[in-house]
Protein backbone atom coordinates (compact mmCIF):
# COMPACT_ATOMS: atom_id res chain seq x y z
CA UNK A 1 0.00 0.00 0.00
CA UNK A 2 1.41 3.18 -0.48
CA UNK A 3 1.98 6.34 1.51
CA UNK A 4 -1.04 8.04 0.18
CA UNK A 5 -3.41 5.10 0.13
CA UNK A 6 -2.12 4.09 3.72
CA UNK A 7 -2.80 7.69 4.99
CA UNK A 8 -6.51 8.15 3.47
CA UNK A 9 -7.24 4.87 5.25
CA UNK A 10 -6.22 5.56 8.52
CA UNK A 11 -8.05 8.72 8.24
CA UNK A 12 -11.29 7.05 7.20
CA UNK A 13 -10.74 4.99 10.74
CA UNK A 14 -10.30 8.02 12.38
CA UNK A 15 -13.11 9.78 11.36
CA UNK A 16 -15.55 6.56 12.17
CA UNK A 17 -14.03 6.56 15.28
CA UNK A 18 -14.41 10.28 15.56
CA UNK A 19 -18.35 10.04 15.18
CA UNK A 20 -18.75 7.24 17.26
CA UNK A 21 -17.02 9.32 20.44
CA UNK A 22 -19.40 12.31 18.98
CA UNK A 23 -22.69 10.64 19.54
CA UNK A 24 -20.67 9.13 23.10
CA UNK A 25 -19.98 12.60 24.48
CA UNK A 26 -23.16 14.27 24.06
CA UNK A 27 -24.59 11.13 25.55
CA UNK A 28 -22.17 11.81 28.56
CA UNK A 29 -22.80 15.15 28.71
CA UNK A 30 -26.63 14.34 28.97
CA UNK A 31 -26.28 12.65 31.63
CA UNK A 32 -24.17 14.90 34.00
CA UNK A 33 -26.42 17.27 33.81
CA UNK A 34 -29.42 15.48 34.55
CA UNK A 35 -27.39 13.95 37.54
CA UNK A 36 -25.90 17.24 38.28
CA UNK A 37 -29.75 18.34 38.47
CA UNK A 38 -30.88 15.97 40.30
CA UNK A 39 -28.40 16.33 43.09
CA UNK A 40 -29.51 19.85 42.91
CA UNK A 41 -33.16 19.33 43.28
CA UNK A 42 -34.26 20.85 40.74
CA UNK A 43 -36.84 19.85 38.07
CA UNK A 44 -36.05 20.42 34.42
CA UNK A 45 -38.84 23.17 34.66
CA UNK A 46 -36.90 25.39 37.62
CA UNK A 47 -33.95 24.67 35.36
CA UNK A 48 -34.81 25.82 32.95
CA UNK A 49 -36.37 28.85 34.31
CA UNK A 50 -32.88 29.89 35.75
CA UNK A 51 -30.56 29.06 33.27
CA UNK A 52 -32.75 30.34 30.27
CA UNK A 53 -32.68 27.34 28.39
CA UNK A 54 -36.16 25.89 27.29
CA UNK A 55 -37.35 22.42 28.08
CA UNK A 56 -37.07 21.27 25.04
CA UNK A 57 -33.69 21.78 24.77
CA UNK A 58 -33.09 19.95 28.29
CA UNK A 59 -35.31 17.23 27.76
CA UNK A 60 -33.21 16.44 24.51
CA UNK A 61 -29.47 17.10 25.82
CA UNK A 62 -30.37 15.03 28.61
CA UNK A 63 -31.60 12.48 26.68
CA UNK A 64 -28.57 11.70 24.72
CA UNK A 65 -29.96 13.24 21.36
CA UNK A 66 -29.79 17.25 21.99
CA UNK A 67 -26.63 18.88 20.13
CA UNK A 68 -26.45 22.10 22.29
CA UNK A 69 -24.13 25.03 21.86
CA UNK A 70 -21.37 26.23 24.01
CA UNK A 71 -23.16 29.14 24.85
CA UNK A 72 -26.33 27.46 26.40
CA UNK A 73 -24.69 24.67 27.93
CA UNK A 74 -22.90 27.31 29.80
CA UNK A 75 -26.14 28.71 30.97
CA UNK A 76 -26.82 25.30 32.38
CA UNK A 77 -23.65 25.18 34.26
CA UNK A 78 -23.75 28.45 35.59
CA UNK A 79 -26.94 27.52 37.37
CA UNK A 80 -26.18 24.38 38.20
CA UNK A 81 -23.18 25.77 39.87
CA UNK A 82 -20.54 23.55 37.96
CA UNK A 83 -18.05 24.14 35.77
CA UNK A 84 -18.88 23.76 32.42
CA UNK A 85 -15.60 21.23 32.02
CA UNK A 86 -17.31 19.13 34.39
CA UNK A 87 -19.80 18.62 32.22
CA UNK A 88 -17.58 17.86 29.06
CA UNK A 89 -14.40 16.38 30.36
CA UNK A 90 -13.59 12.81 30.76
CA UNK A 91 -13.45 12.54 34.29
CA UNK A 92 -16.86 12.46 36.32
CA UNK A 93 -16.42 15.10 39.10
CA UNK A 94 -18.15 13.35 41.44
CA UNK A 95 -15.93 10.31 41.51
CA UNK A 96 -13.01 11.65 39.93
CA UNK A 97 -9.61 12.14 41.63
CA UNK A 98 -8.49 14.08 39.21
CA UNK A 99 -10.93 16.79 39.09
CA UNK A 100 -10.73 16.87 43.05
CA UNK A 101 -6.59 17.22 42.32
CA UNK A 102 -6.91 19.49 39.71
CA UNK A 103 -9.03 22.02 42.08
CA UNK A 104 -6.47 22.20 44.72
CA UNK A 105 -3.40 22.75 42.16
CA UNK A 106 -5.33 25.60 41.10
CA UNK A 107 -5.21 27.52 44.50
CA UNK A 108 -1.49 26.12 45.11
CA UNK A 109 1.09 27.93 45.66
CA UNK A 110 4.21 28.34 43.10
CA UNK A 111 6.18 25.76 44.84
CA UNK A 112 3.68 23.54 46.14
CA UNK A 113 2.56 23.27 42.01
CA UNK A 114 6.67 22.26 41.77
CA UNK A 115 6.55 20.08 44.31
CA UNK A 116 3.40 18.07 43.33
CA UNK A 117 4.53 18.52 39.22
CA UNK A 118 8.11 16.93 40.90
CA UNK A 119 6.19 13.91 42.26
CA UNK A 120 3.36 13.09 39.40
CA UNK A 121 5.99 13.29 36.96
CA UNK A 122 9.71 11.95 38.30
CA UNK A 123 11.26 11.48 34.96
CA UNK A 124 13.99 13.73 34.06
CA UNK A 125 12.74 15.62 31.23
CA UNK A 126 16.10 16.57 30.22
CA UNK A 127 17.14 13.16 29.23
CA UNK A 128 14.14 12.90 27.39
CA UNK A 129 15.24 15.53 25.26
CA UNK A 130 18.71 14.66 25.11
CA UNK A 131 20.51 16.62 22.09
CA UNK A 132 17.81 17.24 19.94
CA UNK A 133 16.56 21.29 19.55
CA UNK A 134 13.48 22.41 17.81
CA UNK A 135 12.64 25.85 16.87
CA UNK A 136 9.43 27.61 16.62
CA UNK A 137 8.14 30.54 15.75
CA UNK A 138 5.90 32.40 13.43
CA UNK A 139 6.65 32.21 9.86
CA UNK A 140 9.69 34.57 8.46
CA UNK A 141 11.25 33.86 12.15
CA UNK A 142 13.92 31.93 10.13
CA UNK A 143 13.50 28.73 11.59
CA UNK A 144 14.55 26.83 8.39
CA UNK A 145 17.55 29.50 7.63
CA UNK A 146 19.22 29.68 10.91
CA UNK A 147 18.32 25.63 11.61
CA UNK A 148 20.39 24.88 8.60
CA UNK A 149 23.44 26.92 9.33
CA UNK A 150 23.17 26.01 13.17
CA UNK A 151 22.95 22.35 12.11
CA UNK A 152 26.23 22.65 10.01
CA UNK A 153 27.94 24.73 12.62
CA UNK A 154 26.91 22.08 15.36
CA UNK A 155 27.75 19.12 13.33
CA UNK A 156 24.23 17.23 13.89
CA UNK A 157 21.40 16.80 11.49
CA UNK A 158 18.95 19.49 10.35
CA UNK A 159 15.08 18.40 9.52
CA UNK A 160 12.00 20.44 8.80
CA UNK A 161 8.87 18.40 10.04
CA UNK A 162 7.13 19.47 7.07
CA UNK A 163 9.39 17.21 4.70
CA UNK A 164 8.78 14.73 7.07
CA UNK A 165 5.09 15.29 6.70
CA UNK A 166 5.73 15.21 2.92
CA UNK A 167 7.87 12.42 2.41
CA UNK A 168 4.83 10.63 5.08
CA UNK A 169 1.86 11.48 2.77
CA UNK A 170 3.77 11.61 -0.30
CA UNK A 171 1.94 14.86 -1.39
CA UNK A 172 3.14 18.65 -0.70
CA UNK A 173 1.96 20.25 2.29
CA UNK A 174 -0.32 22.68 0.33
CA UNK A 175 -2.31 19.58 -1.63
CA UNK A 176 -1.93 17.72 1.83
CA UNK A 177 -4.13 20.37 3.65
CA UNK A 178 -6.45 21.20 0.82
CA UNK A 179 -7.42 17.05 0.56
CA UNK A 180 -7.71 16.83 4.12
CA UNK A 181 -7.55 19.63 5.93
CA UNK A 182 -6.17 20.84 9.22
CA UNK A 183 -6.94 17.44 11.03
CA UNK A 184 -5.36 15.15 8.56
CA UNK A 185 -2.32 17.14 8.43
CA UNK A 186 -2.21 17.99 12.36
CA UNK A 187 -2.62 14.05 12.65
CA UNK A 188 0.61 13.34 10.21
CA UNK A 189 2.26 16.04 12.08
CA UNK A 190 2.24 14.44 15.31
CA UNK A 191 2.95 10.84 13.47
CA UNK A 192 6.30 12.63 11.95
CA UNK A 193 7.29 14.29 15.00
CA UNK A 194 7.39 11.28 17.30
CA UNK A 195 9.23 9.34 14.23
CA UNK A 196 11.85 11.91 14.32
CA UNK A 197 11.97 11.61 18.00
CA UNK A 198 12.71 8.10 17.89
CA UNK A 199 15.09 8.33 15.28
CA UNK A 200 17.33 10.97 16.50
CA UNK A 201 19.48 11.14 19.57
CA UNK A 202 20.81 14.89 18.44
CA UNK A 203 19.05 17.32 15.47
CA UNK A 204 18.41 20.86 14.95
CA UNK A 205 14.75 20.58 14.17
CA UNK A 206 12.41 23.02 12.57
CA UNK A 207 8.63 22.87 12.98
CA UNK A 208 5.58 25.06 11.69
CA UNK A 209 4.43 27.95 13.74
CA UNK A 210 0.94 26.49 13.95
CA UNK A 211 2.02 23.43 16.07
CA UNK A 212 1.07 24.91 19.37
CA UNK A 213 -2.21 24.90 18.11
CA UNK A 214 -2.48 21.17 18.96
CA UNK A 215 -2.01 21.18 22.66
CA UNK A 216 -0.98 17.24 23.14
CA UNK A 217 1.71 17.48 20.15
CA UNK A 218 2.83 20.90 21.70
CA UNK A 219 3.41 19.12 25.18
CA UNK A 220 5.10 16.08 23.31
CA UNK A 221 7.41 18.78 21.51
CA UNK A 222 8.58 20.57 24.80
CA UNK A 223 8.70 17.40 26.74
CA UNK A 224 11.14 15.62 24.13
CA UNK A 225 12.52 18.59 22.49
CA UNK A 226 14.74 21.56 23.84
CA UNK A 227 12.69 24.77 22.12
CA UNK A 228 13.79 27.88 21.39
CA UNK A 229 11.62 30.60 20.13
CA UNK A 230 12.82 32.78 17.36
CA UNK A 231 11.36 35.83 17.52
CA UNK A 232 10.53 39.03 14.87
CA UNK A 233 8.43 41.66 14.66
CA UNK A 234 5.59 41.72 12.80
CA UNK A 235 6.65 43.22 10.30
CA UNK A 236 9.63 41.73 9.51
CA UNK A 237 7.90 38.22 9.94
CA UNK A 238 5.58 39.54 6.82
CA UNK A 239 8.79 41.16 5.00
CA UNK A 240 10.66 38.08 4.89
CA UNK A 241 7.79 36.05 3.85
CA UNK A 242 7.47 38.03 0.57
CA UNK A 243 11.26 37.99 0.29
CA UNK A 244 11.06 34.21 -0.36
CA UNK A 245 8.48 34.62 -2.71
CA UNK A 246 5.71 33.88 -0.99
CA UNK A 247 3.26 36.43 -1.66
CA UNK A 248 0.15 35.11 -0.20
CA UNK A 249 0.14 36.59 3.26
CA UNK A 250 -0.93 40.04 1.11
CA UNK A 251 -2.42 38.60 -1.99
CA UNK A 252 -5.95 40.63 -1.87
CA UNK A 253 -5.99 40.72 2.03
CA UNK A 254 -5.50 44.20 2.83
CA UNK A 255 -6.06 43.25 6.55
CA UNK A 256 -3.02 40.52 6.54
CA UNK A 257 -0.67 42.49 8.48
CA UNK A 258 -3.37 42.48 11.28
CA UNK A 259 -4.21 38.75 11.13
CA UNK A 260 -0.68 38.41 11.20
CA UNK A 261 -0.50 40.71 14.45
CA UNK A 262 -3.58 38.62 16.08
CA UNK A 263 -2.08 35.21 15.18
CA UNK A 264 1.14 36.33 17.19
CA UNK A 265 -0.31 37.81 19.81
CA UNK A 266 -2.60 34.81 20.52
CA UNK A 267 0.51 32.33 20.35
CA UNK A 268 2.98 34.52 22.38
CA UNK A 269 2.13 32.48 25.66
CA UNK A 270 2.51 29.22 24.14
CA UNK A 271 5.72 30.43 22.16
CA UNK A 272 7.11 31.81 25.50
CA UNK A 273 6.72 27.66 27.22
CA UNK A 274 9.93 27.66 24.98
CA UNK A 275 13.39 27.03 27.57
CA UNK A 276 14.78 30.05 25.56
CA UNK A 277 14.10 32.60 23.13
CA UNK A 278 16.39 34.40 20.50
CA UNK A 279 14.74 37.67 19.24
CA UNK A 280 16.22 38.14 15.73
CA UNK A 281 14.54 41.59 14.68
CA UNK A 282 16.75 44.14 13.06
CA UNK A 283 19.99 41.60 12.88
CA UNK A 284 21.24 40.21 9.73
CA UNK A 285 21.41 36.26 9.58
CA UNK A 286 25.02 36.27 10.82
CA UNK A 287 23.81 38.36 13.57
CA UNK A 288 20.99 35.86 14.30
CA UNK A 289 22.98 32.40 13.86
CA UNK A 290 25.66 34.09 16.55
CA UNK A 291 22.68 34.41 19.26
CA UNK A 292 21.17 31.40 18.74
CA UNK A 293 24.35 29.23 18.95
CA UNK A 294 25.62 31.01 21.89
CA UNK A 295 22.17 30.53 23.15
CA UNK A 296 22.61 26.59 22.70
CA UNK A 297 25.85 26.65 24.08
CA UNK A 298 24.77 28.86 27.27
CA UNK A 299 21.75 26.53 27.93
CA UNK A 300 23.62 23.61 27.30
CA UNK A 301 21.24 21.89 25.18
CA UNK A 302 24.12 19.68 23.04
CA UNK A 303 25.62 18.61 26.19
CA UNK A 304 24.90 15.22 27.64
Amino acid sequence: MNNIASFESNLRLYSAGAERSEEEFIRIVGERVRMARARKGLSRKALSESSEVSQRYLAQLEGGEGNISIALLKRIALALDHRIEWLVGEDDPWSSDVVRIASLFRVATQEQKRRVLGILDPENASLQRVRRIALIGLRGAGKSTLGRLASASLSVPFTELNAEIEASSGMPVNELMALYGQEGYRRLERQSLERVAASQDAMVLAVAGGIVSEPDTFNYLVRNFHTIWLKASPQEHMNRVRKQGDTRPMAGNPAAMDELKTILTSRESLYARSEAQVDTSGKSIEESLALLLETIEREGFLRR
